[in-house]
């Protein structure tokens, strides 16, 4: 005979239901407050779980957000990086060309592409988006 595993508690009834309107949104929000320290392994815990995916889903096709533009995401890197326009002339050319690129008279080429990707840590889902 397999092995059986045994309850020791009564089975926890869970009230989850597809997040359809603004309305049930906004209950969910309410009852993942409510639940929000649940232990990961207790009945709350594992409704947590499946009300953040639920949640999560629901606002990734309500509320998209958008990847940055190419141009703001490089100007935003170097700020945080404290770079200035001379320290891309490695990864794009010249200087000229820098500033061509970040005043918008100018497109990043693959090329460029990849090495601000990898220098500055920019995703290239970003970089390649038409500006």
């Amino acid at each position: 005979m397999p092995n059986m595993i045994k309850l020791t508690q009564a089975p926890f009834k869970m009230n989850i239901a597809p997040i359809r309107t603004e309305q049930d949104y906004q209950n969910a929000l309410k009852r993942l407050s409510e639940i929000f320290e649940a232990k990961a392994d207790s009945p709350e815990g594992e409704e947590l779980e499946i009300l953040s995916v639920l949640i999560e889903h629901y606002e990734n096709k309500h509320f998209p957000i958008e990847l940055p533009d190419p141009v703001e995401a490089i100007k935003f890197r170097m700020e945080q990086m404290n770079l200035k326009q001379k320290d891309l002339a490695s990864l794009i050319g010249f200087k000229s060309r820098v500033s061509e690129v970040l005043n918008r008279k100018r497109k990043l080429n693959l090329e460029m592409i990849r090495k601000l990707s990898r220098s500055l840590n920019i995703p290239t889902d970003v970089l390649i988006q038409d500006y």
